[in-house]
C-alpha cells in the first residue's frame, strides 16, 4: 500500500492509503486477494465506465464554452473514485451527490438530457430520485450530507437493509454542516458511508491551509469507521467501498472514505486554475491518470485486445454525439416558470407580477 505525489499528500501518509494497481498499471495480487475477486469482466466494465463518464465530461466542457450551458464543473481526473465506488452500491442504496458526480450519474443510469438540464438553466433538478435512489445535484457546500444522514436515520428506523451513500470534496469538509453530519451519524448509528473526494484544492485553497489532520481522522474522531484510499485506482476505490458499505449493512458504524485524487481542470468553467496552481502540479498528477492505468493493467493481463479500446471509444463518441443533441434540444428556460413553481401554489401577489412580468416582455415584441 503506498501513496502518491501532488497537492493532497502533505496529509497522507504511505503507510495508511490503499492502493491495488500503481501508475503502471501493475495490480499488487497479494493485497488484492484479501479484498476483491479481481477478473476482466470487472476492470473491463469499470474501464468502460471511466472512458465515458470522461467523454460526457469533456463534451459538456465544450458545450459550455460554446454558450449552451451556463456553467460546468468538471470530473476531469476523478473517473476511478466515482466509477470505483458506485458499482460497489446495491441499486436500492440512496445516493446523495454534491454537484460533479457525473461518472457516477451516468452509472445509474441517467441520460445527459438529464445531466445538463440544471446546467442550461432549464430546470431545478431533472431526474427522478426514486426512479434512480440517486437524489439531484446540491450545489451549496456539504448540505448533501446532513440530507444524506436524516434519510439513513430513516432507513434505520424502517428497519431496512439499504445504505445511504453521499459524496463531498475536500473543501466541503470545512463547512459546518459536514461536521454536524458525521456527529449525527455517529450519535444515531445511522448506516450512510461518506465519500470524500479530496482532490487537493477547495477551489484555489489547497489542502495544506484547509485541515492540519488528516480528514479521515477527523471522522474518527466523531465515531465513524475511516479509511483512506488512492483514489486515482479503481480496484482499491472498488474494494475499499465494498467493504465498508457491506460492514455497515450488516449493522456497523457509520463510514468514512477518504479517496485521494486530483480534479485535473479547474473548479469549474468560471475557474482559471493557473492562477493559483503551476503546470508542474498538474504534470506529476498526469502521470496518475487514472484511466491510463486500467488500460495499462487490461493491456498487461491480456484482459482487452485494440477491438476492445476500439469499441470503448466508439461508444464514447457516440455518448458525445447524443449528448450535443440532447441539450440542444433542451426547451429554454423561461423566467415566467419561476413565479409559478417557487411556490407550491402561486398566491395572487404573485401572480400579478407574474402578469406584469410577461406584459413587459411582450412590450419588446
Amino acid at each position: 500500500m503506498s501513496t502518491h505525489s501532488g497537492a493532497s499528500s502533505a496529509v497522507a501518509s504511505a503507510d495508511d492509503v490503499l492502493r491495488l494497481v500503481d501508475p503502471a498499471g501493475t495490480l499488487d495480487e497479494q493485497a488484492a486477494a484479501d479484498l476483491l475477486e479481481v477478473t476482466g469482466d470487472l476492470v473491463r466494465g469499470l474501464y468502460r465506465d471511466m472512458v465515458l463518464g470522461r467523454r460526457l465530461d469533456q463534451e459538456a466542457y465544450s458545450l459550455q464554452r460554446q454558450g449552451e450551458l451556463g456553467l460546468w464543473l468538471m470530473s476531469l481526473g476523478q473517473e476511478a473514485a466515482q466509477a470505483g465506488s458506485i458499482r460497489a452500491l446495491r441499486a436500492d442504496d440512496r445516493v446523495f451527490p454534491s454537484y460533479r458526480e457525473h461518472v457516477a450519474a451516468l452509472c445509474r443510469g441517467i441520460s445527459p438530457t438529464e445531466l445538463l438540464s440544471q446546467w442550461r438553466g432549464a430546470s431545478h433538478g431533472s431526474w427522478d430520485p426514486e426512479r434512480y435512489h440517486f437524489h439531484i445535484y446540491s450545489l451549496v457546500l456539504a448540505t448533501q450530507t446532513l440530507h444524506a444522514v436524516g434519510y439513513a436515520m430513516g432507513v434505520r428506523y424502517d428497519a431496512a437493509d439499504s445504505v445511504v451513500f453521499t459524496y463531498l470534496g475536500d473543501g466541503a469538509s470545512s463547512q459546518g454542516d459536514a461536521s454536524e453530519a458525521l456527529n449525527w451519524a455517529a450519535v444515531t448509528s445511522a448506516p450512510v458511508v461518506f465519500f470524500c473526494q479530496n482532490n487537493g484544492w477547495a477551489i484555489s485553497t489547497p489542502a495544506s491551509k484547509q485541515y492540519a489532520s488528516p480528514l479521515r481522522e477527523r471522522a474518527k474522531g466523531f465515531g465513524l469507521d475511516a479509511v483512506a484510499v488512492d483514489g486515482n485506482d479503481v480496484l482499491a476505490v472498488h474494494a475499499a467501498t465494498r467493504r465498508m458499505v457491506e460492514r455497515v449493512r450488516a449493522g456497523g458504524a457509520p463510514g468514512f472514505i477518504e479517496a485521494h485524487t486530483y480534479r485535473m481542470s479547474g473548479h469549474s468553467t468560471s475557474d482559471d486554475p493557473k492562477r493559483y496552481r503551476d503546470d508542474a502540479e498538474a504534470a506529476r498528477w498526469q502521470a496518475h491518470d487514472p484511466v491510463e492505468r486500467v488500460r495499462l493493467l487490461l493491456t498487461a493481463r491480456g484482459w482487452a485486445d485494440e477491438d476492445y479500446f476500439a469499441t470503448v471509444a466508439s461508444d464514447a463518441e457516440e455518448l458525445a454525439t447524443r449528448t450535443r443533441r440532447e441539450c440542444r434540444a433542451l426547451p429554454e428556460p423561461s423566467l415566467s416558470d419561476t413565479f409559478r413553481t417557487t411556490l407550491c401554489e402561486e398566491p395572487e401577489s404573485l401572480r400579478r407580477e407574474r402578469e406584469a412580468f410577461e406584459t413587459y416582455l411582450e412590450s419588446f415584441l
